[in-house]
């Protein structure tokens, strides 16, 4: 491979892992991602260099946290637990790129123009007979839609991440903004690695802690996990089959409807009520009645006009506008993030030759960390809860700042700039 293109695939792949940023969506019951990597163009395969801005761990404080995390979860299995902890420090990259997650900071068409190319997608076109048709038609999830997947996740196995896993999870443990999640991860990827699933030197993955060409999380291997080959393994690192059979699972148990689409670029009328987007999900009648039509004419099936359907503007009333289907929502099980969603529909999309879009994305500036912060504790404060103060711009705090916006007579299109983030910043000073 050219230089060129390695240095393509370092750029866009994301290497994903929970986020869990945001309650669960509404919809069939929550199957974790096998992401918050996050996911989507960020995550590099190995480790970068520590940076000198990087917090420096308290060592003491992790050995501390490490001795109740044996009290919590070792159980029977304590001693096999501190051996395998034995010895660990945490790690500081792992803190930076934790607060950085590219989903949630960059804007949503930078994200998705970065994942969603002609060279991936002609990548993905190439590699369409490795993925078994007996895993489609088994869980009824398109080809297209987990070569998607493949190529977002690791660029089709090339880029799987190289962070010792459980380093990783106990970091994330011992940083507290997570714990509870990542403890019960880590107490999986232990229990991988003593149950002789995979030997701890080749659990690696995402800084995170997503594993494989498909960015498994500890839990959805244990629990969801194909042993495609039939080999006597799951062995999502290195068996393509395996690999998007577990996906396809995942994406299967999380509720995907087979024969329906992920959703449709859609044209909104003069004069929409932007106040309805991101909200209740209608079916397709309800949005017709209201002037919306798909961008390149047509209707939805019939099948999925019955379904409820959103209306997501992820870069504002500016940017392209999308009638999000359930099946959105279940590609959202795998990674929580509007963003990563598009970038496998459309991607799905281009694998089909289906056109695209046509409105371009507008070239807004990506928010910085302060920006999004201050932008939740102006909402909070002004009596607009965003539900916690994280730097994550997701979906309780772009309802928040929709319903700053009707009340203030703004468009309502839940869309935060950073001119808008410096104003709600400003007024609460």
């Amino acid at each position: 491979m050219r230089l060129s293109t390695r240095l393509i695939l370092f750029a866009t792949v994301a290497a994903c892992a929970p986020m869990l940023p945001e309650p669960p969506l509404p919809g069939p019951a929550p199957v974790q991602p096998g992401t918050p990597t996050p996911s989507g163009p960020s995550t590099p395969s190995t480790n970068p260099a520590t940076p000198a801005t990087d917090p420096v761990p308290d060592q003491a404080g992790f050995e501390g946290w490490k001795q109740g995390f044996l009290d919590r979860h070792g159980g029977a299995r304590r001693a096999d637990y501190a051996r395998e902890l034995a010895g660990l420090n945490p790690d500081p990259t792992v803190i930076r790129l934790d607060g950085n997650q590219p989903e949630f900071s960059r804007p949503a068409g930078a994200y998705v123009q970065n994942a969603v190319t002609p060279t991936r997608i002609a990548q993905a076109k190439q590699r369409a007979d490795r993925v078994p048709w007996a895993v489609v038609q088994r869980f009824g999830v398109p080809t297209e839609i987990l070569l998607g997947i493949w190529a977002q996740e690791s660029a089709f196995g090339q880029v799987q991440g190289d962070f010792d896993v459980i380093r990783s999870l106990a970091t994330l443990a011992y940083d507290g903004r997570r714990r509870d999640w990542a403890e019960s991860q880590l107490k999986d990827a232990l229990d991988i690695v003593i149950d002789g699933r995979r030997a701890r030197s080749g659990l690696k993955g995402s800084w995170a802690g997503a594993m494989g060409q498909t960015q498994f999380m500890p839990d959805n291997y244990l629990r969801l996990g194909i042993d495609q080959d039939g080999d006597g393994y799951v062995d999502i690192w290195g068996s393509d089959a395996d690999a998007l059979a577990s996906a396809a699972n995942l994406l299967a148990q999380a509720g995907w409807k087979r024969g329906q689409s992920w959703g449709y670029e859609v044209v909104l009328p003069e004069g929409f009520d932007y106040g309805l987007a991101e909200g209740a999900r209608h079916d397709w009648a309800f949005w017709r009645a209201r002037g919306v039509q798909l961008a390149h004419g047509g209707e939805p099936t019939q099948a999925e006009q019955a379904e409820g359907a959103t209306i997501l503007l992820p870069q504002g009333a500016r940017g392209p506008a999308f009638l999000a289907l359930p099946n959105h929502y279940v590609i959202r099980r795998y990674n929580n993030s509007v963003s990563y969603a598009l970038a496998i529909g459309l991607t799905a999309d281009g694998i089909q030759g289906k056109p695209g879009l046509t409105r371009a994305w507008p070239d807004d500036a990506p928010l910085s960390r302060e920006q999004r912060i201050g932008t939740q504790r102006a909402l909070t404060s002004l009596g607009y809860d965003t539900q916690g103060i994280d730097g994550i711009i997701g979906s309780n705090t772009r309802a928040a700042l929709r319903q700053w916006q009707i009340d203030n007579g703004r468009l309502a299109d839940g869309y935060l700039t950073a001119e808008l983030a410096d104003e709600l910043i400003r007024m609460t000073r």
